[in-house]
């Protein structure tokens, strides 16, 4: 049976591949040669006028280093989830090319994050803006902060829509296609804005 290959990023930031160690998992990637990269970013706000919140990291997340945003999604409105005593949430997904490994990548969302006021005061609590790797290649891996595909965005149909309308044939790594996942969210309230 052939190994998986694990991507590792060097101290200039470059993607290579290396042989598994430790307890990382890594499957199905993309050989370092066919860079850029395929990343979909999910993004949520709902404090300080989340429209223009969402509407801004879009256009950050096209100046990132090494990154051009391919497609948006349309803004969805959705109901908070976990802590229920707050606003609802402007969502929407992004499809990223870039040079970036999933680390690199993480990194510089929490950057834009900090920079648009996000605090981390309780788990799910109100936030001005929250992005997440939610799938990049065909990736599978965990380490301590980053987990891909995000481990719980098969059941959020504010993720699933706004990823079915820009990629409407993806499949998500371990679970199957969006699209079913999908279906199983269709009990999740879900408003399309123009």
């Amino acid at each position: 049976m052939m190994e998986h290959l694990q991507q590792v990023t060097d101290e200039a930031g470059h993607l290579r591949e290396e042989a598994p160690r430790g307890h990382s998992r890594t499957e199905g990637l993309r050989p370092t040669a066919s860079w850029p990269h395929t990343a979909f970013i999910g993004l949520g706000s709902n404090l300080a006028d989340p429209v223009a919140q969402v509407s801004r990291a879009l256009d950050a997340l096209d100046h990132l280093a090494q990154s051009r945003v391919a497609r948006r999604s349309s803004l969805y409105r959705s109901a908070p989830v976990g802590f229920l005593a707050q606003p609802d949430f402007i969502n929407a997904v992004a499809q990223l090319e870039t040079g970036l490994s999933p680390r690199a990548l993480l990194d510089a969302l929490l950057a834009l994050e900090l920079e648009q006021g996000r605090t981390r005061e309780f788990c799910n609590a109100p936030r001005t803006l929250d992005l997440d790797v939610l799938l990049y290649d065909d990736l599978i891996h965990h380490e301590h902060g980053l987990t891909i595909p995000h481990p719980q965005m098969h059941l959020r149909a504010f993720v699933l829509q706004p990823l079915l309308e820009i990629a409407p044939e993806r499949d998500i790594p371990g679970v199957g296609t969006a699209a079913a996942a999908a279906r199983q969210c269709k009990d999740q309230q879900l408003e399309r804005l123009v």
